[in-house]
């Protein structure tokens, strides 16, 4: 076990440092750069001043090496453009905050109760509660996450003025936006627990269980739920990145101080360092979530350790 975790661990490093070398370059070669817009009117060597400070007036390749000197030696993703004085880490640090707070309770209620629907929508098919299940599960993936957003704001905040509009810092301002990004994981997982419970209901091992006696419940836990949320832990670690990556929406109809609004405006300000920046961090979390997917994967399947080990 150690080992397979050591070994990717090692592809988690080899696999940042190609997706940032590849961003770096890939900014640099857009024609122009962040600071014309923003000198354009000052003295030549103001410019100059500018330009000297970012480094955009060496090679490519050397920004790129003072770039990596800055993480190596000094743990530094360097200053802002579009927000001098602020460092890339610092403005990581306190944004990403908010938006993880809200993205991995939306993914852990949407991947618990999705897959209890999805238990439960597949043992009872064709039924009432597989109708009711199954459309909720449609209405989850079909609904746009802003038509959500505006019809909760809608009923709670001008109906029924029980929860604010917008806003941070307290709990009640979670309340919306945790429903809003719950739904679309919520119906996800509903639909993949119910293919895979019904895959696995028709076992050999499930009628061998039955037949000496085990209750249905044990049957559930032990074998049905074991058997057939594999296919769901696969898609939670990009769930869990998608959170962080795809709640501007959410942050700007809630006006949430999140990291996703700083991304979007980077990009749109060509904010180098800024791009730079949350593009590793966003990789980060994505690959470490696939580690920690594939972990669960060796817990919960012996099969995976043993072919692992063999």
């Amino acid at each position: 076990m150690v080992k397979y975790v050591a070994k990717r661990v090692a592809y988690m490093f080899f696999v940042l440092f190609v997706v940032t070398t590849i961003t770096f370059f890939l900014m640099h070669n857009i024609p122009g750069d962040p600071l014309t817009a923003l000198v354009q009117k000052l003295p030549e060597q103001t410019k100059a001043n500018y330009y000297a400070k970012y480094g955009l007036d060496k090679p490519v390749y050397e920004q790129f090496l003072l770039f990596l000197k800055g993480i190596f030696t000094e743990g530094s993703l360097g200053e802002s453009i579009r927000y001098p004085g602020r460092m890339v880490l610092d403005v990581i640090k306190k944004y990403a905050a908010c938006s993880g707070q809200i993205g991995v309770a939306a993914v852990a209620i949407g991947f618990v109760l999705g897959t209890m629907f999805g238990v439960i929508s597949a043992l009872k098919k064709n039924k009432l509660p597989d109708k009711i299940l199954s459309l909720i599960a449609i209405l989850g993936v079909s609904l746009p996450v802003f038509v959500v957003a505006s019809v909760l704001q809608y009923i709670f905040t001008l109906k029924i003025p029980i929860l604010p509009t917008m806003g941070w810092g307290e709990p009640k301002h979670m309340v919306l936006p945790i429903i809003c990004m719950s739904l679309s994981p919520l119906a996800t997982y509903t639909r993949y627990m119910r293919s895979s419970v019904l895959d696995v209901v028709n076992q050999d091992y499930i009628t061998m269980a039955e037949a000496k006696g085990m209750s249905f419940g044990m049957i559930v836990r032990r074998h049905i739920l074991r058997n057939s949320i594999l296919p769901s832990l696969t898609i939670l670690g990009p769930n869990i990145a998608d959170v962080f990556t795809g709640s501007f929406i959410i942050e700007s109809i809630f006006s949430i101080p999140g990291l996703g609004s700083y991304y979007i405006t980077s990009v749109t300000d060509r904010d180098f360092p800024m791009i730079i920046g949350s593009t590793m961090f966003y990789t980060g979390i994505y690959i470490l979530s696939l580690l920690i997917v594939d972990i669960l994967y060796v817990i919960i399947d012996p099969r995976i350790r043993l072919s692992e080990t063999k």
